[in-house]
């Protein structure tokens, strides 16, 4: 699944490419469930709508309509959006489809615009979807009631950080950092890219850590989170950027699957992955110590 920064690569992508154009035609192809929207809607408030904006929420995409309606699109494991224009560019899991002809057989809904340009939703695994929903209902919609603060706003302090994250004072900081509804967006990489940088053991448990060290940590969440979308996302072996190339943020990870190889801060001290919170996890003995 993709991560916060892969996403807004994709996002970026599209707000470039998509802002202002009319839909002239929108159609689920072979899978109903990844565009679960009743034709009356779509007539009603996709069809002649303009496109006003792009947004993000944690992992998930929003299209904003002139409508007052947005198509929210979650692209899961293996989807892809894929423009086809006068500039062409696919997004997400770096399969044939980003650069073939199609419709082809992962195509599950295609949207075309009044200019003949057109947006396709390709999704091998059917678990992605693209959902119709009144604007003002966005925020309403289960996980967007759940999900936590993002970590790159302004707004988002060390002090919100650390009142949220003491919520989960008994469980492992990794947990506590994967949790959603503490933080959006974080995953497994950037977890121990940050955990690492901080210098704190993913299996610590949250009581345990100081309030020094989480505003240390929050801080190199934003950090490894910036330059991943700077380098265009981590890709994770999934995903490519918003001009269908590959992220290339893991050539600078400083010890997500780096097992084996020497610490960057420890040259004689090779990074180990270890399972913490039902994850690979990749970390330095002598930078992280284990209070276990």
């Amino acid at each position: 699944m993709p991560e916060l920064p892969e996403v807004e690569t994709v996002r970026r992508g599209l707000n470039e490419l998509i802002i202002g154009k009319k839909v002239k035609s929108a159609a689920a192809i072979d899978s109903p469930k990844s565009f679960p929207n009743p034709p009356s809607d779509v007539a009603a408030f996709l069809i002649g709508a303009e496109i006003t904006s792009v947004r993000r929420r944690a992992k998930v995409l929003m299209i904003d309509l002139s409508t007052d309606y947005t198509l929210v699109i979650h692209l899961k494991m293996t989807g892809q959006l894929v423009f086809r224009g006068e500039q062409n560019f696919g997004a997400g899991h770096p399969s044939d489809s980003l650069i073939g002809e199609l419709p082809d057989r992962s195509t599950r809904a295609v949207i075309t615009f009044t200019d003949g340009s057109h947006l396709f939703f390709n999704d091998q695994r059917k678990f992605g979807w693209v959902k119709l929903f009144p604007t003002i209902e966005v925020p309403n919609i289960d996980f967007m009631k759940k999900v936590g603060p993002e970590p790159l706003e302004d707004i988002f302090t060390s002090d919100i950080f650390i009142s949220r994250i003491r919520r989960r004072n008994g469980t492992t900081i990794k947990a506590a950092i994967l949790d959603q509804t503490v933080l959006a967006g974080v995953g497994n990489i950037y977890a121990d890219e940050s955990l690492w940088g901080a210098k704190i053991h993913p299996a610590t448990r949250v009581r345990d850590v100081t309030d020094a060290e989480l505003v240390l940590l929050c801080s190199e969440i934003k950090y490894v989170m910036n330059l991943s979308i700077e380098k265009g996302g981590s890709t994770d072996r999934n995903y490519v950027n918003a001009e269908g190339k590959r992220g290339s943020y893991i050539d600078f990870a400083r010890v997500f699957r780096q097992e084996g190889q020497p610490c960057q801060r420890h040259a004689d001290v090779l990074i180990e992955k270890i399972r913490v919170a039902g994850r690979g996890t990749h970390v330095c003995s002598a930078c992280q110590p284990s209070e276990l």
